[in-house]
Order: C-alpha cells, then sequence, then structure tokens
C-alpha cells in the first residue's frame, strides 16, 4: 500500500510548485475565499523541509484544512480520490501534537524514543473512524511513515475486532496520541464507564470516506456516537473526508451539533485541480445480448484489455459474477497473466494476499466487486473495467477513482455494458461524469432501531435522564427532527419491550432509579450489548474447507460416508441458505475454484476440487444495487430524444428504431403498457425505468388488483427497467372493453389497502423486522459462549412479529421495519413518485406479438434456477425465438 507520504501530494513525482491557493467554502450564502496566512505560517519548518526533501509541496486543501484548524472551525473535504485528503485530515494532528512536545520539552521524545508504553500528559488526541477496519489498520501503518521521518513523539493505535482483548484495555487507561477505529468500537467504547475519562481531552474526530458511512444505519449509529462525544468533549472539531457527492451541505451537517430549531454546518473545502477521467464504454465486436449479466459475449475483449495494461481492476456488481467472471477469465488465459480475485465473502487472508500482491505490482488484473470500492489507493492502476451497468454515477467515479491515483492524471476506465437496456444505462453514466453530475442518496432520517441500540449503550455506560438524553440525541443530524413522542416511545420499549411485551422480563433491560434515571436492569445485559453492538446484520454464514475426496459412497445424512479428512484450507464463508439447496457432489464456483460440494458437519462446508464444466454459482443477499434515480431519469430522457441515439451503438440503434415502427418508445414523462398474447397466455408489460426493488412491489400490487379484475393472473417479472405480468385473461380484450382500466390500475391509492393487505401476508416484511430486532437489542444473536442458529432467529422474531402485529401495531419495531422497507427491499418512496409521475400519461398499444423492447424482460421468465453456462445458452435460444416473434 502506498503511504500517506505519496498520498500528500496526490501521486508521486509532483513536482515542487505551489498552485494558487484558492478554496471553495460553502457558508449561507457560498463564497469564495483565499488563504489568509502564508503556507509557511501555517505549516512548520520541519514539515516543509519534509515536504521539500521529497519534491513535493503541499496541495491548497491541505494547506486550507491547517487553516480550518487554526480558526477552530469543522470542515468537510471533498476531494477526489488520489488527492491526499487522508493527509490532509491528519496534517492538524500532526502539526498540533509536534507544537505540543515542544512545549513539553524533550522528555515526551525521550519517552517514545525508548518504546516505553506510558501515559502521556495529553491524552487522547484525535479519533479517527474508517467505515473499514482494514483500511483503519492500512492508514495506521502509512500515517506511522512521516511520522517516524520527521521524528514527531506520537503514538499511533488501531482498535477493531481483531485488536487484543489486552490492548484494547490498556488503551483506555493510557490512551494513545491517535486512535483509528470504526463506528462499532466507537459505540463500545462509549458504552464504558470511563468514556469521559477516556474522551476528556479529544480535540478531533477524522471522519473518512463519509459518503460511505452516512447512507447507512451505521451512518445513524455514528451521528449518535457525535452527539455524545460533543457531550463529553465539547472542544472537539470535526473533519469530515468525501468523494464528491450530490448535496454537500447535507454531509456539512453531519459534521456538527444542530443546535435546537436551527441548521448548522462545517465549513467545506473543495478540492480542484483533478484531471477528468477518460471513460468510454465498450462497443463489441460480438452480437450484443439482449438481457443477462454475464458479459460472456465480451470475455476475449475484457481479457486484451488487461493484456494490454499493467494493472486492470475489474469491477462487477455482485459477488456472484465475480466467481463466474474469474474463472471464465482464466479459463482463457493461455498467457499465464497474473489475474485473481477479491470479494467480501473470501477469506480475509486470501484478501490480504491479493492487495499485498496489489501493490507490490505482481497482478495484472483483479475481478472484484465493492469490496474494493473503498480503500487505500493503487498508484499502479492503469485502467478500471466495470462489467455491467453501473447504477450510479457516484458510485462509478469512485470506482473510476480507482486508476491512477495522480491528482493530475486522467482516470481511464471502459464500461462493459452486459445487455442492451445496460447500453442506454452506460451512455448516460458517462454523460453524467463528463457533466460531473452526481447522484449520492440524500442524508438519512435516523432510524428507530438504531437509537433504541444507542439508548441501551448510553445506560451500559452510565445512567441518563431522559431530558438530557433527548437534547443530546437531537444534535445529531439524523436525528434533529426526531419527535419527543417517538424518543419516549424508544425507551419504554427498551425498559420493557412495549406494552405488548411487558409481561416477558427479559424484555425489560433498563430500569429507573429513585432520581428517574435510567440505568441497565442487569449486568447480563451489559455483556450482551457488548456482544451484539452494529447494524450490520449478515446472513448465516458457513466456513467453506478444500479437502481432499477419497470417494465413497453416500451417508444417511446426505454426505460422504466418512471420505473426509477434517481440517483443510480454509476458502472464505458462504451462505447457508445456498448450501441448503445442494446435493452432496454438486458443484459450485467459490474462491476462484471449481468445487464439488462434500459433507456439511456444523458450521464447516467441506469441498474438493472439481472439474465440472457447469458449476452452480453461489447466489448472496443483498448483492445487488439498485438503479439510481437520477440515471434512470437520465435513461428516459435519452430514450424520448430520437437525436441522441446517434450516440449509441449500431446494435442498440436498430432496436430502439425497430420499437419504433412496431410499437412506441415512451417519452420521458409517460409509462408505455402493451399487451398482447403469446402461447396460450396473455401479456401485460410496462416500462417505469425505476429499479428492480420499486418493479418488483409495482408487480405484486399489480397482480393482486388484476386478480380482482378477474384477469386471473399467472405470475410476474420484473428488471431495472420494465415489469411483464401473464395472465390466462385477455388482457387486451379487457383493457379494450373497460373492464380493466389502466388509470385505475396503476392509480396511486395502490399504496393504501393493497400495499397493507400485502404486507400482511408477506415474508419480506417479516424479514425486515427481523433485522430491526436484531439491530434493536431486542433479540440477541450472540451470547456467551453460544451464537443463536438461524432458525432459533427466524423463530423468535416471528413470534414476535406476530404478537405485536396482533395486539400493537404501532410499536416502534413495527415503525421502524415500515421505514425501512419503504427505502429499502420495496423501495415504495420511489414508486409513489413514478405513480404521481404518470397520472394520466399512460399509453396503451395493443400488439399481436411481443415488441422488441419487451424481449429483455420476457427473457427474465424462468431464468432463477438456471446457473453458468446453461444459462447463458438457454438465454440465446429463447431470445432468438422472441427477437423473431418481435421481427414478424
Amino acid at each position: 500500500m502506498r503511504s500517506l507520504a505519496l498520498l500528500a501530494a496526490g501521486g508521486e513525482g509532483h513536482p515542487s510548485t505551489n498552485p494558487l491557493l484558492r478554496l471553495t467554502c460553502h457558508a449561507v450564502p457560498p463564497r469564495i475565499l483565499q488563504i489568509s496566512v502564508k503556507p509557511a505560517a501555517l505549516l512548520p519548518d520541519l514539515f516543509q523541509a519534509w515536504f521539500a526533501a521529497r519534491g513535493w509541496s503541499p496541495r491548497a486543501h491541505q494547506l486550507a484544512l491547517l487553516e480550518k484548524a487554526r480558526e477552530d472551525r469543522s470542515a468537510l473535504l471533498i476531494a477526489p480520490t488520489g488527492a491526499g485528503k487522508t493527509l490532509a485530515g491528519f496534517l492538524p494532528t500532526l502539526v498540533e501534537l509536534s507544537a505540543q512536545s515542544v512545549e513539553r520539552g524533550a522528555g515526551a521524545k525521550n519517552l517514545v524514543s525508548t518504546g516505553r508504553s506510558v501515559q502521556r500528559a495529553g491524552g487522547l488526541h484525535t479519533l479517527y473512524i474508517s467505515p473499514l477496519k482494514a483500511l483503519a489498520v492500512d492508514i495506521a501503518r502509512n500515517l506511522e511513515r512521516p511520522v517516524a521521518e520527521m521524528a514527531l513523539p506520537i503514538k499511533v493505535e488501531t482498535r477493531t475486532g481483531d485488536t487484543p482483548v489486552s490492548r484494547r484495555q490498556r488503551q483506555r487507561r493510557y490512551p494513545p496520541d491517535v486512535l483509528l477505529t470504526t463506528p462499532e468500537q466507537l459505540a463500545l467504547l462509549l458504552s464504558s464507564d470511563d468514556a469521559p475519562f477516556l474522551f476528556s481531552s479529544l480535540k478531533r474526530i477524522v471522519l473518512d470516506e463519509l459518503h460511505a458511512l452516512v447512507t447507512s444505519k451505521r451512518g445513524d449509529l455514528l451521528s449518535l456516537g457525535l452527539a455524545r462525544l460533543w457531550r463529553l468533549a465539547p472542544q472537539m472539531r470535526a473533519i469530515g473526508l468525501s468523494a464528491t457527492v450530490a448535496e454537500p451541505d447535507q454531509l456539512a451537517r453531519f459534521l456538527v451539533p444542530q443546535p435546537d430549531g436551527k441548521e448548522a454546518a462545517a465549513d467545506i473545502v473543495v478540492a480542484g485541480g483533478a484531471a477528468p477521467p477518460v471513460v468510454e464504454m465498450l462497443d463489441t465486436r460480438e452480437r450484443l445480448p439482449w438481457a443477462g449479466h454475464s458479459a460472456r459475449h465480451a470475455l476475449p475483449e475484457i481479457y486484451e484489455l488487461i493484456k494490454a495494461n499493467k494493472t486492470t481492476l475489474v469491477f462487477v456488481n455482485t459477488r456472484s459474477q465475480a466467481e463466474m467472471l474469474f474463472q471464465n477469465l482464466w479459463s482463457m488465459n493461455d498467457d499465464g497473466l497474473a489475474i485473481a480475485l477479491h470479494h467480501g465473502s473470501l477469506d480475509v487472508a486470501q484478501r490480504r494476499k491479493v492487495e499485498d500482491a496489489m501493490s507490490a505490482g505482481r497482478l495484472r488484473g483483479v475481478v472484484c466487486t465493492s469490496s474494493l470500492d473503498l480503500g487505500v489507493d493503487w498508484g499502479d492502476v492503469d485502467l478500471v473495467v466495470n462489467i455491467g451497468a453501473p447504477k450510479g454515477s457516484s458510485r462509478l467515479m469512485q470506482r473510476i477513482g480507482r486508476a491512477n491515483h495522480r491528482l493530475d492524471e486522467a482516470s481511464r476506465a471502459v464500461l462493459v455494458p452486459a445487455n442492451r437496456f445496460e447500453v442506454l444505462e452506460c451512455r448516460v453514466a458517462i454523460d453524467a461524469i463528463a457533466e460531473n453530475a452526481q447522484d449520492t442518496p440524500p442524508l438519512r432520517q435516523g432510524a428507530l432501531d438504531v437509537l433504541a441500540q444507542h439508548v441501551l449503550g448510553c445506560a451500559c455506560g452510565e445512567p441518563f435522564l431522559s431530558d438530557d438524553l433527548y437534547r443530546e440525541v437531537r444534535t445529531a443530524a439524523p436525528y434533529a427532527d426526531l419527535s419527543r413522542q417517538d424518543f419516549d416511545d424508544v425507551v419504554d420499549f427498551v425498559a420493557s419491550g412495549g406494552y405488548a411485551l411487558r409481561t416477558y422480563e427479559r424484555f425489560a433491560r433498563i430500569k429507573q432509579d429513585k432520581e428517574g434515571r435510567w440505568r441497565v436492569a442487569n449486568p447480563k445485559v451489559r455483556q450482551s450489548y457488548r456482544m451484539n453492538v452494529g447494524t450490520i446484520v449478515e446472513d448465516d454464514m458457513l466456513k467453506v474447507r478444500l479437502v481432499r475426496s477419497r470417494g465413497g459412497g453416500q451417508g444417511k445424512a446426505g454426505g460422504s460416508t466418512g471420505v473426509i479428512a477434517r481440517g483443510g484450507r480454509l476458502l472464505g464463508e458462504i451462505e447457508e441458505a445456498f448450501i441448503e439447496g445442494l446435493s452432496p457432489r454438486d458443484t459450485f464456483v467459490f474462491s476462484g475454484e471449481v468445487v464439488r460440494y462434500e459433507t456439511l458437519v456444523e458450521d464447516q462446508v467441506y469441498v474438493s476440487r472439481a472439474h465440472d464444466k457447469d458449476p452452480k454459482v453461489p447466489s448472496y443477499m443483498g448483492g445487488k444495487f439498485p438503479l439510481s434515480t437520477y440515471l434512470a431519469e437520465r435513461v428516459r430522457r435519452l430514450l424520448d430524444d430520437g437525436r441522441a441515439w446517434g450516440g449509441l451503438p449500431e446494435q442498440v440503434r436498430d432496436w430502439l428504431s425497430l420499437q419504433k415502427d412496431v410499437s412506441r418508445v415512451p417519452a420521458v414523462r409517460e409509462l408505455l403498457v402493451e399487451s398482447f398474447p403469446r402461447a396460450n397466455k396473455h401479456y401485460l408489460v410496462c416500462y417505469p425505468f425505476e429499479g428492480r426493488l420499486a418493479h418488483q412491489t409495482l408487480g405484486m400490487l399489480l397482480t393482486r388488483r388484476l386478480e380482482r379484475a378477474r384477469a386471473r393472473p399467472l405470475g410476474f417479472v420484473a428488471n431495472e427497467y420494465a415489469v411483464a405480468i401473464w395472465a390466462l385473461g385477455d388482457l387486451s380484450f379487457m383493457i379494450r372493453d373497460g373492464r380493466i382500466d389502466l388509470n385505475a390500475l396503476f392509480d396511486p391509492d395502490m399504496l393504501g389497502d393493497d400495499l397493507e393487505a400485502w404486507l400482511a401476508e408477506s415474508a419480506l416484511m417479516k424479514r425486515t423486522f427481523r433485522n430491526c430486532a436484531i439491530i434493536s437489542g431486542l433479540i440477541a444473536r450472540r451470547h456467551t459462549g453460544e451464537e443463536k442458529s438461524r432458525r432459533q432467529v427466524l423463530f423468535s422474531t416471528d413470534l414476535v412479529y406476530d404478537v405485536l402485529r396482533k395486539h400493537q401495531a404501532d410499536h416502534v419495531l413495527l415503525r421502524a421495519a415500515r421505514a425501512d422497507a419503504a427505502t429499502g427491499l420495496l423501495d415504495l418512496r420511489r414508486l409513489s413518485d413514478m405513480l404521481a409521475r404518470i397520472h394520466g400519461r399512460i399509453t396503451h398499444r395493443e400488439l399481436d406479438h411481443v415488441s422488441p423492447l419487451a424481449v429483455p424482460v420476457m427473457l427474465e421468465i424462468g431464468r432463477e434456477s438456471v446457473y453458468g453456462e446453461a444459462a447463458d445458452e438457454l438465454l440465446a435460444e429463447a431470445a432468438d425465438e422472441l427477437v423473431k416473434e418481435a421481427m414478424s
């Protein structure tokens, strides 16, 4: 990994010149500011000499953060990858601690140089929060280089789940100057009774990759931790480090306490001077598929890109795609190129081996997922290839930033669409990047289940009064609008479980003393909290071990009989649900190899090497990204603008032109609905372009309405762009004679009683509630010496869910689950916006056969159970048949 010294100037060999030191700071109104003092006054001689010795000079935004620190201001730095923003965040700390050591005299230097473990007089000065524990460890390692080279008497340590208990205990008694950690570890530290001592000296908190933290419940937990830190250390100032985002003002609010009834924000510093990226779309020589996500048609061209460049990162959107693509590339790797695989389910040792090889420049290509979206920069990556549609321009920019991490050199990227609709998405994503248009989601409203976890954590640390904690919580930006009723309901839930669960003593986790302060009910509650803190609810995972098969028969339990030696090399972890669907001797792709499932013993899956040409590919929950609202809008505009089709590949232009002749290409504000017969069934296809999650909800609600209209629907499928429903009833005839009114069918009132009736019987709500119950601490996954199995958790949460729905429908956890469903699995807010957008703008086309635009979504029917190469072959055959119909 490159050191922070190298990141200082945004890349190697940065000339020792000083550009115009101008920055953009957003107050109200936004204004352009000049740095008010000379760089020499901001940067001590020792630091100037350190920069100069390497032929570098500090960037304007790095000096700007020094000036903000001197003014005792919190700041948000918006900078592209490779701009040296991590060092910018630490530079004020290094300068301040260096000055303090001079004031304390040479004694402090002697203590550090001898390596003696003693308590420093200053205590904890700076806290660094990273979304990834591996990133925290890497940053700490790289921070040690300038500290050592300038002989700074600064102690830097990390604290993650992998840190030994003895070191964690020592850090609380004798804090280092700089502590690098994660949001979960911060929550644990704040729940200890010595938190006031540990954080009383805190001067600064640095929040890295802030744009990635604030969009999830981890961001909610972090914001509540910040609120507590502002109370314990009112002198603390924050520095946020972020890639470019759509609404920087919202991020800036996250960094400072929100006064009651008002808004406050940190100063915003924007780094300039970055070279625009060079992003191209592969215009394949092969026939472009109508559907699918494998991009198998472009494999030779992807391989040639890897071969033509020094180091290439090949990004895919899911772990399943990563495994399959790596296998395909490896099978055609006649040149023996060093190509590796990296995703979150691989064993951590395997991932570190790949990262180390990348840093050393020993790899020509890495097939990876979002596991490499964030992290320490690699300067030797000269090309990023993104397989499939990017789903969002901001996410694509983050990935492109992995290449050529030098601020004044352009990053290079090639987008490889896997099907025809993805060509449209790739085209508008490239246009968005050229305009520097961002589509990061807005700041979240704080989740109530996360607040419940925080309330319990506060009680674990020290007793609290409800009034005091309510005022404190509302200083966190995501909870600034929290009502007193919601807060009291959360406290009551933590204290009793709510009135529907009040008779069960195990749900009473806090109690009030005579002074009205809330404290933990017993020591077991405190222990349970510390074992279950955090907001990441992982699916049950099994360890996969590679062993040598000796052959043999099959046992009654479905595994091999005594043929597997225990032990074996750990390959990684796989979801239990996937293994449950396998039979012994089935083959699947994992960790870049084709393996044969031998047996399952407790939480260990034993596999052996295999050579099957058609292995299954594991599927992982939560692996797919939704199409962003912003890109969806741009796709609709592209379709509506026939002049813009000239920038599309010829195959796609011909497809859209044929659609225009056969049916209609939907306008930007219009919903096109097509109906046609096929194979003794009748189909209705619509094109909202709102993403798979919203479309799945729409398909379910439309099906219920068609049932009431006696259209006898049989099922539906959805992709990112369309929904297709098939029925026994003649849908075209029923629309024609008025029995099906399309305006009524798509009326926004479907999100009322129809939605509630569906949710009452939907497994999706139970799954969402289960996650909320675990995060809130109502159901504990981990206990001392044991962990609840998936079936135990399912039984516990499903039982509670049924009780609450029957006896307390407005329970705080049910409200939390509904809020999650609205923005998560069901995407109700987006669906509601779409229904409002198309109201009164529905265009129906009655056809006698499938249209060209309908072919991709029609190919989704029946695909779920088909894997690997067989899936592509069947897809190609089905596509040929449908295309012939569409063109007839």
